[in-house]
Parts: C-alpha cells; sequence; structure tokens
C-alpha cells in the first residue's frame, strides 16, 4: 500500500478538499484525484463521496481512517527508529506560530535551523488563531498561552517573562505608581480580556481592576502605545527587550512582580516516536533562545544567536 496515498487520505478526510490536500503534499489536483481512486481500488472499496464543492469520506472511509493513521504513524516511527543520530532531517515541517513572536523570535533564527538541515522545508503559518494542529495538518505550534488539549505534548523553550512599563514621558507627566493600588490612578492601556492585573506582594497576591481609555486585541499595538506614552501597561520582555535597552520604556513596580508563570512552548501530536524533523526544530530552538533567553540578557542575544 502506497503510503503518499495514505498520506494524501488523511490530509483529505482533515480538509474535506483534494486541492488543497494535494497543494499541502505539493501535487496538482488531477494527480491527487488520481491517487484516491488508486487507493480505492487497491482496498476495493470507495473511501470518499465527490461533489463540486467538497469531499467527505464514505462508512468505509470513516473505518479505514484510524487506521491509515496508524500506519502512517509506524512508518515514522520506523524510520525516526533508525534515524536518530545518523539522518539528516528532511521534508516539510509545518509550524505555526503568534504573529509577533513569530516574527520576531521565529524568523530570525531560521537562516541557521535551514543553513544546518539543508535538506529541510519550513512552511510557516503566523496567525493570532489558536489553530487545531491535527485538522491543519501542522506539526509543531507554538504558544504562549494555557495549553488545554490534553493530546498534546508540550515541550517547553523558554520562559515568557511579562513586566509593567511605560514611557519616560509618561512618567514625567503623570508619576510613577509606587504600589499596585495606585495604578487605580493611572491610565493602564489593556489587552482584550486582561483588564485585572495581578501582582504578588509581601501580604500575598493582589488583584487590581485596572482603566483606561485604550483597548486592543493585539500585542504589538499595546506596546507601540505604551512607547508614545498613552499609559501603563504589561508587556512580555521577548516584545519589549529592545525598547527597554534604548529607553524607550522603563520597568515599573519591579519589586512588586506580576503573578504570571507563563512560558513559550512548543505543542505536537502525540506520537510513540518523535520525528526527525521535529526533534531537530525543538533542540534548535531551544538552544537559539538560551536559558535565560537573549531577550532577557544585557547584549541582547546577538552571541546566542550566532552560537546557535
Amino acid at each position: 500500500m502506497n503510503l503518499d496515498h495514505l498520506r494524501l487520505f488523511v490530509r483529505l478526510a482533515a480538509t474535506h478538499n483534494i486541492s488543497r490536500a494535494g497543494q499541502e503534499l505539493s501535487i496538482s489536483p488531477a494527480v491527487a484525484s488520481a491517487h484516491i481512486r488508486k487507493l480505492e481500488s487497491t482496498l476495493g472499496v470507495r473511501l470518499v463521496h465527490r461533489t463540486t464543492r467538497q469531499v467527505s469520506l464514505t462508512e468505509d472511509g470513516e473505518a479505514f481512517l484510524p487506521h491509515a493513521e496508524e500506519v502512517l504513524a509506524s512508518a515514522e516511527a520506523a524510520r525516526a527508529s533508525v534515524g536518530v543520530g545518523s539522518t539528516t532531517p528532511s521534508g516539510t515541517l509545518r509550524v505555526t506560530a503568534p504573529a509577533s513572536f513569530g516574527r520576531m523570535h521565529l524568523v530570525p533564527g531560521l537562516k541557521g535551523l535551514l543553513a544546518r538541515y539543508p535538506e529541510l522545508t519550513i512552511d510557516l503559518r503566523l496567525t493570532d488563531t489558536i489553530v487545531d494542529l491535527v485538522e491543519g495538518g501542522f506539526d509543531i505550534a507554538i504558544r504562549n498561552s494555557a495549553l488545554e488539549d490534553s493530546s498534546l505534548i508540550a515541550r517547553r523553550l523558554a520562559p515568557d517573562r511579562r513586566i509593567l512599563c511605560a514611557s519616560p514621558d509618561y512618567l514625567a507627566r503623570c508619576g510613577e505608581p509606587d504600589s499596585p493600588h495606585a495604578l487605580k490612578d493611572h491610565d493602564c492601556i489593556h489587552l482584550m480580556g486582561l483588564e485585572q492585573w495581578s501582582f504578588e506582594t509581601d501580604r500575598g497576591p493582589v488583584t487590581i481592576k485596572t482603566r483606561g481609555r485604550l483597548r486592543t486585541d493585539n500585542g504589538e499595538a499595546v506596546r507601540d502605545a505604551c512607547v508614545d506614552g498613552l499609559g501603563v501597561t504589561i508587556n512580555s520582555t521577548w516584545s519589549v527587550y529592545r525598547h527597554l535597552a534604548r529607553g524607550e520604556l522603563v520597568p515599573i513596580l519591579q519589586d512588586t512582580p506580576l503573578s504570571s508563570e507563563t512560558n513559550i512552548w512548543a505543542v505536537y501530536p502525540s506520537t510513540r516516536q518523535l520525528a526527525p524533523k521535529v526533534r531537530a526544530f525543538l533542540d534548535y530552538f531551544a538552544a537559539y533562545y538560551g536559558d535565560p533567553p537573549y531577550w532577557d540578557t544585557p547584549a541582547g542575544g546577538h552571541a546566542t544567536r550566532n552560537r546557535a
């Protein structure tokens, strides 16, 4: 049984579109259709219902799908079992990541990754929408939010340290808050859904409902508005480390840290054996970011990048 045909069938089951499934595997719609027909002929059953708009699985197709997925997983595990340490990672690695983090901290690292593994191809999707890895056909998702899907495996790539900051201009005009409670008298810039800020104090956790005149769903917009002096806000250090180094932003309430233990995670579907291309990506970027990550070091990471 042809593994490429099985791989196409599994993608077709997820996308319900033969053109899209073929495109993901770099084959034309006509070739994709021929592959599915060949698979049906080999099995002697009809696997899909075809219409002008989409494709759906037949009852036999639904029954065959988990077995096709198991065969592909076993084949990948078999390759990995003899390839770790001797076979160069190859093929297309499909990755999805948050837009801002991806532009700032994934794309700059790809040059070194692709130079190290010349047979590897990266298909990168940058979006702030949480996508379904299996349905989207992704090998890895980078996330810095709560992990809820227990069917996925997560590897921590770096801490996501968050700080309170403001611009020198804002602090000159409005003064610097000396306690979390003082934030009630300041303009606070909000990322949507994060109007309540929690702090660790000597008396235990304290949560403050802040107020402000600007709220947005984009982290870069929050940061840029803060640089422009529109108020106080929470930012991840990976987003503001250059602005802090240039003096465009100033950390405040440093003796009262935020109650947030967040991380940059790489999540991937559970398999019995990690594919070499996935392992290569994870190991490379864990080293590339460093511990502590370069955005939390005085040098700003140039040495770490060159070393990786």
